[in-house]
């Protein structure tokens, strides 16, 4: 099974357990999220395309870890003007794994790490 789902003003083609990078969302290392633009949801050739959205359709992801992007240097010149700019920049980015594909309005099976909880244990020890 996959899904088209939109985030960030981009689209991707996903499935269950599919690891990719996207624009920053919220949510910490271990939490599930929901992604609620699904455009497409199909397996095989059973495809069925929303309207702009599927009805009742969600993508259950899981926070791998939130980052930053590669550096990009934006530098412009103006020659013999003694003009120049120079401008960094890293976009926010966030590694999600695909956990299921949600249609009909079904919730997620799988529940968010504690975080919290496995802390504690450590400290106990």
């Amino acid at each position: 099974m996959f899904a088209v789902i939109k985030t960030g003003g981009k689209q991707y083609r996903v499935a269950p357990n599919d690891v990719l990078k996207i624009e920053k969302i919220a949510g910490e290392a271990g939490e599930i999220v929901q992604l609620g633009n699904v455009l497409a949801v199909g397996e095989g050739a059973d495809v069925k395309i929303g309207l702009p959205v599927v009805e009742g359709a969600t993508v259950a992801v899981e926070v791998v870890e939130q980052g930053r992007g590669p550096k990009v240097i934006a530098f412009k010149k103006r020659r013999r003007q003694n003009s120049r700019r120079k401008r960094g920049h890293r976009q926010e980015l966030t590694t999600i794994r695909v956990t299921e594909i949600l249609v009909e309005g079904a919730k997620p099976a799988k529940k968010a790490a504690k975080k919290a909880a496995a802390k504690e244990e450590a400290a106990a020890e």
